[in-house]
């Protein structure tokens, strides 16, 4: 339903042992996200961005508070459950593009369909990897593609699936400005196309710009 939260985080908190003393990275985080939504995470390094992001793609959990995706608490779920849910709902795009070295350009972006049991897989990410400018590198290992060509592939398998969250990391973190400017603007292109809602962390405020919504973490808490 459009008037139903994609993305619900209540009283969010999360601590780690540092030596033996708490260190209290996130802190009563509550924040929605609505279907279609463009929502930037902005702050300093170390204030907690990517350890959000990680809680809210249930790949870390918290030590209280909770996380709902698309109605599903993350925290009644044990890890097979959460990697299902991830894998019908989410797409990621990292700084470091994470793509699988032993697979082509089209395996990397085939791989999530297959796991998902999408037929026609080969099509769908061809097609997609024309849709962001790569339909002549299909058989290319990420270590002949450039930073910016290996981004393009991280897009494409990123939203091949159709995700109704695609959730952003940096992602023109190791990239030069102009190419950085490329992918920000086919990102941007493809989440409209899509109708996809999208979460981005980044430190640019120029790219947070071009969010709908920006939420700033200081010190592990929201402010603003």
């Amino acid at each position: 339903m459009a008037d139903k939260p994609v993305v619900k985080v209540s009283g969010l908190g999360k601590t780690v042992d540092n030596g033996g003393e708490p260190l209290t990275i996130l802190q009563d985080i509550s924040f929605s996200v609505m279907p279609g939504e463009t929502v930037a995470i902005v702050g300093a390094s170390g204030s907690g961005k990517s350890t959000l992001l990680g809680l809210l793609a249930g790949l870390d959990l918290p030590t209280s508070g909770e996380v709902a995706l698309d109605d599903s608490a993350l925290g009644v779920l044990d890890e097979d459950q959460r990697a299902r849910l991830r894998g019908r709902l989410l797409g990621f795009v990292f700084q470091s593009f994470q793509l699988l070295p032993s697979l082509t350009a089209l395996e990397n972006v085939m791989l999530p369909l297959e796991l998902a049991g999408v037929a026609g897989a080969t099509r769908i990410a061809r097609e997609w990897l024309e849709r962001v400018g790569l339909g002549h590198r299909l058989k290319h290992y990420p270590k002949h593609l450039s930073g910016g060509e290996q981004q393009r592939v991280a897009l494409a398998r990123a939203f091949a699936p159709n995700p109704r969250l695609v959730l952003a990391d940096e992602p023109t973190g190791n990239l030069d400005a102009t190419t950085g400017q490329q992918i920000i603007e086919l990102m941007f292109d493809l989440n409209a196309r899509q109708g996809t809602t999208l979460l981005l962390v980044t430190h640019d405020e120029a790219i947070a710009a071009r969010c709908g919504r920006t939420l700033r973490i200081q010190s592990g808490q929201l402010t603003g």
